[in-house]
């Protein structure tokens, strides 16, 4: 059964209703230019509010290594997300499991998800200016080309109506969702959430 994240969780009443509701995972954002971004306290308080079993991710963008260490150390992260343009050595540095998120271009970009020691690859679109959270998908063909060879995650403007259609093209490890689920960034839809969840459980 294909894992669940959603990502961009900004406060206690979305994280226990994603959960509630079915999610694997919750994704929190630490990169200052996202509408998305928490600070350490707040994320703290909502970790220590979770139920057992349930995975917590930091993201991070071209940020150095001690305070990608120190922060997920202080927030009671579980894993990291290198969202930015971080180098297979830095992934070697991080004191957590890694996911390296590689913006999609074309067939040049996912023939690099073999280069980075990690424990998986999250595929996204591409986006002159934006670190994910776009709402913008990409070729589905190209990540399938790689989904047998490395735990594959796929983002890149999913939604409760197309999830379903994405996991059956792709096959993937896990689904990401941020903006496909929300009435304003940072603010989850109950109802979408519920439904994506629902809808990529379905298969």
């Amino acid at each position: 059964m294909v894992r669940v994240k959603i990502c961009g969780i900004t406060n206690e009443a979305d994280a226990l209703h994603a959960v509630a509701c079915g999610a694997d995972a919750l994704g929190f954002v630490f990169f200052a230019k996202s509408p998305r971004c928490v600070d350490v306290a707040r994320v703290r308080a909502i970790v220590d509010c979770l139920p057992p079993l349930v995975a917590t991710v930091g993201l991070f963008v071209n940020e150095t290594v001690e305070t990608v260490n120190r922060t997920v150390a202080a927030a009671g992260i579980d894993v990291v997300q290198l969202h930015g343009d971080e180098t297979p050595e830095d992934c070697r540095k991080i004191e957590r499991p890694v996911i390296k998120a590689l913006r999609v271009k074309g067939r040049e970009t996912v023939a690099e998800s073999g280069l980075y020691p990690v424990r998986g690859i999250l595929l996204d679109a591409w986006h002159p200016d934006k670190f994910g959270g776009t709402g913008s998908s990409f070729d589905w063909t190209l990540a399938a080309e790689v989904s047998s060879e490395v735990p594959l995650i796929l983002a890149g403007g999913l939604t409760p109506e197309n999830v379903a259609d994405a996991i059956r093209a792709v096959n993937p490890y896990a689904v990401d969702v941020s903006s496909g689920v929300e009435s304003a960034p940072g603010k989850k839809d109950p109802e979408k959430v519920a439904a994506f969840i629902a809808n990529a459980r379905k298969l």
